[in-house]
């Protein structure tokens, strides 16, 4: 009797602090769509930047239907075989409980459900900067549905989900440096490698038409990115997401400051894109390393990160790779920097008492970290390449090359982004009255 009265006191209970909390940090990670989209618009050509929006925009509603019909139950459900989770009376989310709790935690499943239907809604979302101006939108649209339900919920489930390999393995990834951001890096160079280059591409100019909108999308992502990573820790009772909050802002200013650094050196000027792009690498690294390292790691995680995906961005005119907006150079190399160094700088007293080797822990942590980096890599880059290859010789990946050229936008949405036939001062004449000169005023009189 006192052992099961111990039980029931020990039971998690629901807290309103803990779901508050959780649901904030959810409304976040949603802002971090938009933010992604004007991000990626504001770096396109004037030409492709509704088509830019778009690509985001519409893993908002594609993915949210699946999470719901069965992307929950294959990410979270029991484990089968240590690869796919499901569970039926997660189907449609009918059969949960308003007050059920997560498994182990304080707050309701449905809280945590929607916390992370916004990770997989922008992990699709993060693939489209590589494929900018060459995709049809219908195209892009099934490739989305397919690629969550081949690739990323599986993938959530191997390193989330109880039962999952990499779960039970140990790799630590506390908010998505593997399950997110390796993820689709590995997937946009899959993609790429089959459709092909821009036209033009080494040879014009394809400059951001926007850097305003550039800067703005990234602070955006840098503001729903405190969601995004504190919230992965599910509450903050013992102060770990807290830490992972620190660190975020940590590890963002390292990177951005060592992006701004390599630019300055490589080509002599502190750009507005480097910073941004210096900012994004730095919350991609931190992603999985900042529930383990100390903020003295975290600066210097950002500041590798952001020194080594500045010089990573440069590799698609090396190889001869068109990744489009540097998906790969930032979100696939930041991934793999951040996955790794926490076999470094582990410091164990964030969200596990594992050390990494410059903390006395030897390398045993580095090789778990090694072992889920390469695999989900290497399963995204291959599943994503075939359903890239299937879909383009099914209803074809790419505009036609004259639409590519005069601009996707008009080719596939009707529109354009900026409409200026009613700007300048042929509005105003039609709108009021033609002042009368002074002259005329006086030879009047």
């Amino acid at each position: 009797m006192a052992s099961a009265i111990t039980l029931a006191a020990d039971a998690p209970t629901l807290s309103s602090a803990n779901t508050g909390f959780m649901l904030i940090c959810s409304a976040l990670v949603m802002l971090m769509t938009p933010g992604l989209a004007f991000f990626y618009g504001g770096m396109v050509r004037v030409k492709s930047t509704l088509n830019m929006l778009m690509m985001s925009f519409i893993s908002l509603g594609i993915v949210t239907i699946l999470w719901v019909l069965y992307g929950f139950s294959l990410a979270f459900g029991t484990d089968s075989g240590s690869l796919i989770g499901w569970n039926s009376d997660w189907v449609g989310l009918s059969n949960i409980g308003l007050t059920e709790l997560w498994d182990g935690y304080t707050i309701p499943v449905f809280v945590f459900l929607v916390f992370q239907l916004m990770f997989a809604v922008i992990t699709p979302a993060l693939i489209s900067g590589a494929l900018a101006d060459r995709v049809k939108f219908s195209a892009w649209a099934l490739f989305v549905a397919l690629w969550a339900t081949v690739v990323y919920f599986p993938v959530a489930h191997w390193v989330w989900g109880a039962g999952g390999w990499a779960f039970e393995l140990g790799v630590i990834d506390f908010a998505g440096g593997t399950a997110v951001h390796i993820n689709a890096g590995a997937a946009a160079l899959g993609v790429i490698l089959v459709i092909g280059k821009r036209v033009g591409f080494k040879k014009d100019p394809m400059r951001p038409h926007s850097l305003p909108l550039v800067m703005l999308g990234a602070g955006l992502l840098w503001f729903g990115w405190f969601g995004f990573n504190a919230g992965s820790w599910l509450g903050n009772d013992d102060g770990v997401g807290a830490l992972m909050f620190v660190n975020t802002q940590v590890a963002t200013a390292a990177a951005m400051l060592a992006w701004l650094i390599y630019e300055k050196i490589r080509h002599g000027a502190f750009t507005t894109l480097g910073a941004a792009s210096g900012a994004v690498a730095g919350l991609v690294a931190i992603t999985p390393a900042g529930g383990a390292v100390s903020p003295l790691g975290a600066i210097a995680v950002g500041a590798i990160a952001g020194f080594l995906c500045a010089m990573a961005v440069g590799l698609k005119y090396k190889f001869g790779y068109d990744d489009s907006l540097d998906v790969v150079g930032v979100h696939l190399v930041g991934g793999v920097l951040g996955s790794l160094l926490i076999g470094f700088f582990a410091s164990g007293k964030g969200q596990s008492d594992v050390k990494g080797l410059f903390y006395g822990g030897g390398l045993d942590q580095f090789w778990k970290q090694c072992a889920g980096v390469f695999a989900v890599l290497a399963y995204s880059l291959i599943a994503s390449a075939i359903l890239a290859f299937l879909l383009d010789k099914t209803i074809g990946m790419r505009v036609p090359e004259d639409d590519e050229v005069a601009g996707i936008d008009q080719a596939e949405h009707a529109e354009t982004a900026y409409d200026f036939s009613g700007a300048g001062g042929g509005a105003r004449s039609t709108a009021l009255p033609a002042p009368v000169p002074d002259t005329a005023k006086k030879v009047d009189a």
